[in-house]
């Protein structure tokens, strides 16, 4: 009787919002896809996070960050679970038995728009299974996002996923509709991809796309295009499947920030999926993607080179500690960043200094010297962090050593 209520109170709900309950059924079964798929770097293992309610039960809706750092309500879902390929990791590979949902480019783009106009969701990230190759699926993904933005007047957020092999005109025209595109690598070099997604090639169908997203931005002007300006681009790996290390990893991310200008690179963290060939792989430690993230970040924003970066034997990051805190400890325990004289580089290196507190450092030392960690803090930086690797004027910060 309790399970007969729960579903007449879930059919009330989406009649409220118009919605078909076929539409509803898909976006609920396609959920499982988008789990491997990122778009806000999660918060630390440590940290206590409160998940937001979903405003329609059971749909893929969740909290995202956009590249300006606001966060929105964002539906995440496929237009098809059919796939050709046979990724080892992935719940849609070609060889697994189970019940494949598909969208109309018309009709998801109808659930999508009434959510919402409803507002449900303020955007959406839109990815597929390979059904009948990557051109063919990429030109379903731009019918979807054309029918959303010039028929049905959608000014929302959209993230559009290339698929493997696509075209330069396809990703020309995935730009001019999307305020994101990504490309999921997923490894870092061929020989992992191919213990990953075998029917994959790195080169011509995962970075190519890529690198032509980044020629675009460069060097073609932006007419017909969605805000008038050209959309960020992220990547993707999928983390502790088949071996790949930390240093693998963040040798090819150091690579595309420098040569195709990624505003992020994500991290997905392997968790097995019954009935594929990794189903008996345990889980990644999410401890390990928490530290790709920091070394990720410390390589884009930060100025470190790799060769800074803690690698232990193997090309491992060590988990129990921060790899700038690493660094800091190696390198200026002995030798102190001097608050009042360091370059902004230098500042940037100190644990609890990041880029806009280095600059704010430089702004408030044009009117008068700093001289304590209140000072510091009055700047809106982590002082107690910084304490034990800053000096003011020729003298250390005072500090209380920590236990652990």
């Amino acid at each position: 009787m309790e399970a007969k209520r729960f579903d007449t109170l879930v059919l009330i709900e989406y009649k409220f919002y118009n919605i078909n309950m076929d539409a509803v059924e898909k976006l609920r079964k396609l959920e499982t896809y988008t789990q491997v798929e990122v778009e806000s770097v999660p918060a630390s293992p440590a940290a206590k996070t409160s998940c937001p309610v979903n405003p329609i039960k059971e749909l893929p809706i969740q909290m995202a960050a956009l590249p300006n750092g606001k966060r929105i309500p964002l539906l995440k879902t496929v237009l098809t679970a059919v796939c050709e390929n046979n990724c080892t990791y992935c719940a849609f590979r070609k060889d697994r038995d189970f019940q494949r949902e598909t969208f109309r480019p018309d009709e998801l783009a109808d659930a999508v728009i009434r959510l919402w106009r409803a507002k449900v969701i303020e955007g959406l990230f839109l990815s597929s299974g390979v059904a009948g190759g990557g051109v063919r699926t990429q030109d379903r993904l731009i019918d979807t996002a054309e029918i959303l933005r010039n028929r049905r007047g959608f000014t929302g957020y959209l993230h559009l996923k290339i698929m493997p092999g696509a075209q330069y005109e396809q990703v020309l025209r995935c730009m001019q509709l999307a305020d994101r595109v990504s490309v999921n690598l997923e490894a870092p070099n061929q020989n992992r991809l191919d213990l990953l997604a075998p029917d994959k090639q790195f080169l011509p169908q995962l970075l190519q796309p890529l690198k032509w997203v980044d020629e675009i931005r460069r060097n073609v002007v932006p007419t017909q295009v969605w805000k008038g300006r050209w959309p960020s681009s992220t990547t993707q790996f999928v983390v502790g499947a088949v071996g790949e290390s930390d240093l693998e990893l963040l040798e090819t991310a150091a690579h595309l920030h420098r040569d195709t200008h990624l505003s992020r690179v994500y991290f997905s963290g392997f968790g097995p999926v019954r009935d594929t060939p990794l189903e008996n792989q345990p889980p990644l430690d999410p401890w390990r993607e928490h530290r790709l993230y920091q070394a990720d970040f410390l390589l884009r924003d930060y100025g470190f080179d790799l060769e800074d970066l803690p690698f232990q034997k193997g090309g491992e990051l060590p988990l129990d500690v921060d790899p700038k805190l690493a660094w800091a400890r190696d390198h200026l325990s002995q030798a102190p960043v001097e608050i009042n004289r360091a370059e902004l580089q230098e500042l940037m290196r100190v644990p609890g200094i990041g880029p806009k507190g280095a600059l704010a450092i430089v702004a408030a030392r044009r009117q008068e010297r700093l001289r304590f960690l209140g000072d510091l803090k009055r700047l809106g930086i982590a002082a107690d962090r910084a304490a034990p690797f800053v000096a003011f004027n020729g003298r250390r910060a005072a500090f209380q050593l920590r236990l652990f």
